[in-house]
């Protein structure tokens, strides 16, 4: 039966949640009305304040940063009224108003106004706020991974068969921006059909398939050389230089894997025992791999001869394949006893090898004996079949029932409905009814129509049917399910399942918490969280013109200058060229050729790659297992260092390629992310630093300081170099010369000190104290009034003066990731108490996790009028 035969059953669903779309993130319904009471004290003791120290700027007329409270009073809109004050206290609390050169209200007076703008502007009842909504959410390309790895214990490679996921606010699983397209259905019912025929058998008998284990191939002795380990990366590159899931992936390829170098001759046997005599096929399935290192083109080839009991199968000859696979089958009569199986790796290049093409080996299987007297049953089959078939018609439809009520209850997440099920064991039934089909095969089939269905691709929430609150809490599936993909970025577990089953989860929430973070899953909060918070899963990926990036650290020489000019003239002639013109061209273009090889640079490799985004992944997982201060993001006396990371960041004492925490000098710039190679590569422009990037991501992931949209037509940060009268100006002299524009000031004036801490680490995240030959100097002055003279200075300041910023920016990062919505002014008691919390706690992480988990947004949500999703499921499919 073809895949869109699954069509009736699952796309009238999907159709009504694409015309739903977002609209399913519904109005908050409060009327923004005020009591007489506030109106009376905003008259009395809030009004004054603002007169004496906003109105001069903001109202009677005048409304810089396009704010007035003349405009405020007039709006009639209640969501614009609460937007507008909710602006209001986030400037506030942030210190930038009134601004610094401005009198300045008593922190008593700011204590008043934030008061009342909370419970009087905002009308927030922190005992019984609004915990919101969220629009249904699909899985993201992360989520479908992993829930399929524990649903079905198969890795599927959502890279490669998904589009790109949008993101919203810094992370890819806002609910509103998952949106599924056309293409996306096509893809999750081709997704749905390709995991269940890899892992559910559809007969109960087949050909015996056996693989031979990686771990019987022995490699023939070699006496003029040893084994290029190199080319094994899975053996020698240690698992801490890995991400956590490509740890997990790399660890299951191995199990069955074999790597062969391009680069030596080697031979590698095994022998395999047959017990029946007959008829087989051996399959081969290999891919030929490359490692990129230091960017080096390699157009090495070797030969590569597969052979069984000495008769050459395949001899042929590869160079660089682009990871290719390849799958060949052999048919052989093979007798009971033991064959022999030879892979040989022959060198055909006399290039100096570089180190990254190989073979891998991914199976070789022995299929047969052919005759269906020796048919097996098919590997797996009791784990999806864990009783025999019964004959009786009436017990095969409980069976498949039962069969199909399992498998959807953990696909759904929550137990499913009879009606469904019936509907499922209809197709099953309809399949299996085909003379050339099987009772499996029907199974299987309604297994692919439970992950095409909604109910499997998004996250259907309920609420607690007991609770007649005005916000009422979610149901314990629900909760079960906002835990595991907050923490595991995946479905619930079995322990999870029979808590919520039985209304225990609530009751045994602390325990579980502490559970799911001590389990290996919870790397994917690192990875998919920090990943995304702290940019590390964008530095494999970012452009750096490493040449470009040093050349700013020499003097500029006006003579090499001359001599570059000279020749690009000489080159632009080309046939015009006189002949004396021409002798100088070519002994240019040879000097010119001659000093860019032998120019030393530095290079941000695929290795350092790697180890500057595990020293941010297990410096984040470090604070939240060892629940230390979550201020040691920001100020560390260690961070997490191999030998070539450390070589690159010039830190002595450490030897071999195992990451491993590193103590700091006392006087050392490094510690916290700040002066983290994935925060200062991925905050820089190819070619430069860009204090501009780096200030920017201080405020927006670190203080959460509001920075308004640039203007339109901004003149580029180059214009300012330009105007210098031929002078190459430094960055902080280019920024000076931008900030006198008034367009560009004021965002600039909170920027740009922040980045121009930053400014003794290039492009690549390598000290430097000079810029084409001058001094760096990385002193500025907060947009606040903090002075600092350099990074280590400013970590202070942001841990101690700036402390409440970090704590609410880190807890708003945090709360909105766990959620999958924006954060807005309904959600400040919740944030209010979390730092209240960790102002208590000291900053322990452990405050951070519970609080989330246990606030409001997390547990309750604004009660739906749209029907459940499991009642369209059945409305739907009846028709």
């Amino acid at each position: 039966m073809n895949i869109n035969s699954l069509y009736p059953i699952v796309y009238p669903i999907v159709a009504i949640l694409m015309a739903l779309g977002t609209s399913q993130t519904l109005a908050k319904g409060e009327d923004g009305s005020s009591s007489s009471s506030d109106d009376v004290e905003y008259q009395q003791n809030i009004r004054p304040l603002l007169e004496e120290y906003c109105y001069g700027c903001h109202a009677d007329g005048a409304s810089e940063g396009s704010h007035s409270f003349d405009a405020l009073a007039e709006l009639k809109e209640p969501k614009l009224v609460k937007d507008a004050w909710y602006r209001v206290l986030k400037q506030l609390r942030a210190n930038l108003m009134p601004p610094i050169s401005e009198p300045q209200p008593s922190s008593d007076q700011r204590s008043v106004i934030e008061s009342w703008v909370l419970r009087g502007g905002l009308q927030l009842d922190e005992n019984n706020s609004n915990p919101g909504s969220v629009t249904l959410r699909r899985l993201n390309r992360v989520e479908y991974r992993n829930t399929i790895r524990d649903l079905l214990d198969v890795e599927f490679d959502t890279d490669s068969k998904f589009p790109a996921d949008d993101s919203g606010h810094g992370f890819d699983n806002m609910a509103d921006v998952l949106t599924v397209s056309p293409l996306l259905l096509e893809k999750y019912f081709d997704a749905a059909n390709e995991v269940i025929t890899r892992v559910v058998p559809q007969t109960a008998r087949a050909v015996k398939r056996e693989q031979v284990a990686s771990s019987l191939f022995k490699r023939d002795p070699v006496e003029t050389q040893s084994i290029d380990t190199e080319t094994q990366p899975r053996e020698t590159q240690p698992r801490e230089t890995q991400s956590p899931s490509s740890d997990r992936r790399r660890s299951r390829e191995s199990e069955s894997s074999l790597e062969l170098s391009y680069y030596e001759a080697a031979t590698w046997r095994a022998t395999q025992a047959i017990e029946i005599e007959g008829e087989y096929t051996l399959a081969l399935q290999f891919d030929a791999r490359e490692s990129y290192v230091d960017n080096v083109f390699d157009l090495n080839r070797c030969r590569f001869i597969f052979s069984l009991d000495g008769q050459e199968l395949l001899n042929e000859e590869f160079v660089r394949q682009g990871g290719k696979k390849y799958t060949y089958e052999f048919s052989r009569h093979l007798l009971a006893g033991d064959h022999e199986l030879v892979l040989q790796i022959e060198p055909l290049s006399s290039e100096e090898p570089v180190r990254k093409l190989r073979i891998r080996i991914d199976s070789i299987e022995f299929v047969g004996p052919n005759a269906q007297e020796h048919w097996v049953r098919p590997a797996g089959y009791a784990r999806f079949f864990p009783r025999p078939v019964p004959e009786a018609p009436d017990e095969r439809l409980e069976y498949a029932a039962e069969l199909i009520e399992n498998f959807a209850t953990r696909a759904f997440r929550r137990p499913v409905d009879a009606e469904t099920v019936e509907q499922l064991v209809e197709l099953a039934t309809l399949i299996a009814q085909d003379p050339e089909s099987t009772f499996e095969a029907g199974i299987a089939k309604a297994m692919t129509a439970i992950l095409a269905s909604p109910r499997f691709v998004f996250r259907e929430e309920a609420i607690d049917p007991t609770d007649a609150s005005p916000y009422p809490q979610l149901d314990e599936y629900s909760l079960a399910t906002r835990l595991s993909y907050f923490l595991w970025s995946s479905m619930p577990d079995q322990r999870l399942f029979e808590l919520a089953a039985t209304g225990a989860l609530r009751d045994n929430l602390d325990a579980e918490i502490s559970r799911m973070l001590a389990d290996t899953r919870a790397a994917a909060l690192v990875e998919n969280f920090a990943g995304q918070w702290l940019r590390a899963r964008d530095i494999g990926s970012i452009q750096i013109n490493s040449q470009a990036v040093m050349r700013r650290e020499t003097a500029p020489d006006p003579e090499a200058e001359s001599r570059r000019k000279r020749f690009f003239e000489l080159a632009g002639k080309g046939d015009a060229r006189s002949e004396e013109e021409e002798t100088e061209y070519q002994a240019a273009r040879l000097n010119f050729r001659s000093s860019f090889r032998n120019r030393s640079t530095i290079d941000l490799t695929d290795e350092l790659r790697r180890a500057m985004r595990r020293e941010t992944e297990m410096l984040f997982a470090h604070i939240f297992t060892e629940d230390r201060s979550v201020l040691e993001f920001l100020d560390a006396d260690y961070t997490f260092l191999n030998e070539p990371l450390a070589g690159f960041y010039k830190i002595e004492g450490v030897a071999g390629s195992d990451m491993r925490k590193v103590s700091l000098p006392p006087d050392s710039l490094r510690g916290g992310v700040l002066t983290m190679g994935t925060v200062l590569a991925t905050t820089s422009n190819p070619d430069r630093t860009s204090p501009v990037k780096r200030g920017l991501f201080v405020l927006e992931n670190l203080l959460g300081m509001p920075t308004p949209a640039p203007p339109a037509d901004i003149p580029p940060l180059e214009d300012s170099e330009k105007s210098s009268e031929g002078k190459k100006l430094s960055l902080r002299e280019s920024l000076a010369v931008h900030r006198e524009n008034s367009l560009c000031s004021s965002c600039h004036n909170r920027m740009d000190p922040l980045g121009l801490s930053l400014e003794n680490f290039n492009a690549l995240g390598r000290f430097r104290d000079q810029e084409f030959g001058e001094p760096i100097d990385p002193a500025a002055t907060l947009v606040t009034g903090e002075a600092f003279g350099n990074v280590r200075e400013l970590k202070k300041i942001l841990t101690s003066s700036r402390q409440q910023d970090v704590y609410y920016c880190l807890t708003e990062k945090l709360l909105t990731y766990a959620l999958g919505r924006t954060v807005d002014y309904n959600d400040l008691p919740t944030l209010d108490k979390i730092v209240d919390d960790l102002t208590t706690n000291q900053g322990r992480s452990s405050a951070l996790i519970f609080g989330i988990i246990h606030s409001r947004p997390f547990q309750r949500t604004q009660p739906s009028p749209t029907p459940a999703l499991a009642g369209r499921l059945s409305s739907s499919t009846s028709k």
